[in-house]
């Protein structure tokens, strides 16, 4: 614990649905919910309009649809939420080398590692200036936690929410915790706080009064012992500035369950190849191939195959994927599949690049089909595969709402509905007024895919804030910006004890 609130935790408020609204100014101060629009899709984020009607993360699309019938159902933009949010961490760099990001909204930063002094002063007309810089670089807002520990900064930032700064002051972290349930501590999930409301044991101050020996019988020594130290306010872990990533995966859930072999290969193929293009947009590579085939009855399994060495090529990791399809029945229906690569490391194994199924599966060559030497060798088709991808015909656009179009006579805009034969389009651009609705045929000639405009003129990763360091930034109408639970509260009432909220 230090004796100064310098370490800071940012948390951008309702992230994807913020971006959303600031993008497009006819949903600003409406509900909005990012997320699967399917069957069987999961609501992402939902703004605070959507909020007050009980929609919140992780929820079934349907019970949100049901809950809020008139919010705005969006399809995530990733593209558009991570060139965001590498605007937001260039600014916590600025103040730090010491950034640990979590996700795309929500970071620590050790203010002390960058020439913070250790007063609580300082600290907090660092975070005024940092949530103003972050407002004039992508228009959104954020909220900041400062403490003295990484656990009590994100209690803080939870109780800024939305839009704010909450300063937790050393000496007052056991009776701001007392009160608290004991799912605010961190490594408390649903399995450990069902044992603990069991022994009758609630709230953080519950925990402690319970005493060390208490929680080592009920979680055992590792788990207890922690516990009991986070409960009283002791929380030593450092700010890292790298979490290097001990996995890459993609996967999907389908609206009905898949039981045709041929497609189910087809889209595993095709998770192969957007986790090979994650591994490389990333500058990775991996060994360990991996499968994950839920069914029908939620019943789920991974199957793995480690290679001879770590690889970042598509081919090789969908031939890999396929070998490993092969050992799985799917005839009863799959519901979710996913391609994962473990293992990671910096470079590849180039032999591996040449990896082909065996010459028996293609048949013997008839005599003088033998290529000639140094020729490139024709890349094997993946299982499933009818085609060469780049000899397949384009498909019709698929256009989900939320999805970014572009018109020749119109210009930019965004789906708001598509059906029959139909796509409903609003032509509007971040900073303008609400557009106006046009409705065109699917196919038609002039409309195509466009891509994210920035939220700021000029730029996305433009301008600071002149003379922020004091300014005071106000509750947004369109508040900002990884699927993560979040309370349906707007703004928190008067600050806990020993917190402040400048």
């Amino acid at each position: 614990m230090r004796g100064a609130p310098t370490i800071l935790h940012l948390d951008m408020d309702a992230f994807y649905a913020a971006v959303e609204q600031a993008a497009k100014p006819s949903l600003r101060g409406k509900p909005v919910v990012v997320g699967g629009l399917g069957p069987r899709g999961v609501v992402a984020t939902a703004s605070y309009e959507a909020r007050r009607f009980g929609v919140h993360s992780a929820m079934p699309t349907a019970q949100a649809r049901r809950r809020c019938p008139n919010a705005a159902y969006l399809t995530p933009r990733f593209s558009l939420y991570r060139q965001v949010s590498d605007t937001v961490m260039a600014l916590l760099a600025e103040l730090s080398p010491l950034v640990e990001p979590l996700s795309l909204d929500e970071a620590f930063v050790d203010l002390e590692a960058g020439g913070t002094p250790p007063d609580v002063h300082a600290a907090q007309v660092t975070g005024r200036r940092l949530r103003g810089d972050i407002r004039a670089a992508t228009g959104l807002s954020g909220s900041v936690g400062l403490a003295g520990s990484k656990m009590l900064a994100k209690i803080a930032s939870e109780q800024a929410k939305p839009d704010g700064l909450v300063t937790i002051r050393p000496g007052s972290e056991q009776g701001l915790l007392a009160p608290l349930s004991v799912r605010t501590l961190p490594g408390v999930g649903p399995a450990t706080a069902d044992t603990l409301r069991r022994a009758g044991i609630h709230t953080v101050g519950e925990a402690v009064e319970a005493g060390e020996a208490e929680l080592l019988r009920l979680l055992g020594r590792a788990h207890g012992s922690g516990l009991y130290a986070m409960a009283r306010g002791i929380d030593d872990r450092p700010v890292v500035a790298e979490r290097p990533s001990k996995s890459v995966s993609v996967e999907d859930t389908f609206d009905v369950d898949v039981t045709d072999r041929g497609r189910v290969q087809r889209e595993l193929a095709r998770l192969a190849e957007r986790c090979a293009a994650r591994l490389r947009s990333a500058g990775r590579s991996g060994r360990t191939v991996v499968i994950k085939v839920r069914s029908y009855d939620f019943s789920t399994l991974t199957r793995s195959d480690t290679l001879r060495g770590p690889t970042d090529d598509p081919v090789v990791i969908r031939e890999a994927a396929a070998r490993l399809l092969d050992t799985v029945d799917t005839t009863a229906g799959v519901r979710l599949l996913g391609v994962g690569v473990s293992g990671l490391a910096d470079f590849t194994q180039e032999d591996l690049f040449a990896q082909a199924l065996p010459q028996e599966a293609h048949g013997p060559r008839a005599p003088g089909d033998e290529p000639a030497a140094g020729a490139p060798q024709p890349r094997p088709r993946g299982p499933g595969e009818e085609s060469a991808p780049d000899a397949a015909p384009r498909g019709p656009h698929r256009w989900l709402p939320g999805l970014d179009v572009r018109h020749a006579v119109h210009g930019p805009g965004w789906v708001q509905g598509s059906g029959v034969g139909r796509v409903t389009v609003r032509f509007e651009r971040p900073g303008s007024p609400p557009g106006r609705v046009r409705t065109f045929r699917a196919d038609d000639p002039a409309l195509e895919p466009g891509e994210p405009l920035p939220l700021v003129p000029g730029g996305a990763t433009s301008g600071r804030a002149s003379g922020a360091a004091g300014a005071q930034t106000s509750a947004s109408s369109s508040p900002a910006i990884r699927p993560k639970p979040a309370s349906p509260a707007a703004v928190p009432g008067s600050p806990a004890a020993g917190m402040s909220s400048p």
